[in-house]
């Protein structure tokens, strides 16, 4: 099993409101970059998305429920069709999008317990959850040429010192595909 984390980041490491649908002050910041920048399989994640399951804070899961179901093409027909565990203690029905269930139990005894692949796609307070009790294994993280100056930060609970491994840096439009293992 590994535990990959996939975010869109800013150069000061902001990963909060990447689109503006959160209305914050600084977001939007990745879509300022154009359509091409945030389309498609930007992170790699390929044959992921059919054996893996992603894992989404309730959050992202709604926006997301929100914007792709009624989507087509290659990759969002992949998303749609994956597998999908949704963290929440608000939500009862995630009906709304296909193949999504609530997952149930403490979010770190569920992780350990898993054993296929799981994908965190933005929802940081998950991301940030499992990289404190270090259970995240890779971070594939889309730099965009950006400072937003204030806002949540991926690594902001992680103990320090943390010491990464590069594995690819790649660009990505006008983004850095940046992919690094923690063991």
């Amino acid at each position: 099993m590994s535990v990959i984390v996939v975010e869109f980041l800013t150069l000061d490491g902001v990963v909060e409101d990447p689109d503006g649908s959160g209305g914050t002050a600084t977001g939007g910041w990745a879509f300022r970059h154009g359509p091409e920048a945030v389309a498609g399989d930007k992170f790699r994640l390929g044959t992921l998305l059919e054996t893996g399951t992603l894992l989404f804070g309730r959050t992202t899961w709604e926006l997301f429920a929100k914007l792709w179901p009624g989507r087509t093409g290659e990759f969002p027909d992949r998303l749609n069709a994956a597998r999908k565990l949704v963290a929440s203690r608000t939500l009862t029905d995630v009906s709304a999008w296909r193949n999504s269930s609530l997952l149930q139990g403490d979010l770190v005894d569920e992780v350990t317990k898993d054993t296929g692949d799981l994908i965190v796609i933005g929802s940081v307070g998950i991301a940030r959850t499992l990289g404190r009790h270090g259970l995240v294994d890779e971070y594939r993280l889309l730099v965009f040429p950006s400072v937003a100056g204030e806002g949540r930060r991926l690594f902001d609970d992680v103990p320090a010192p943390a010491d990464l491994r590069l594995v690819s840096a790649t660009q990505v439009g006008s983004g850095v595909l940046s992919t690094y293992r923690t063991r």
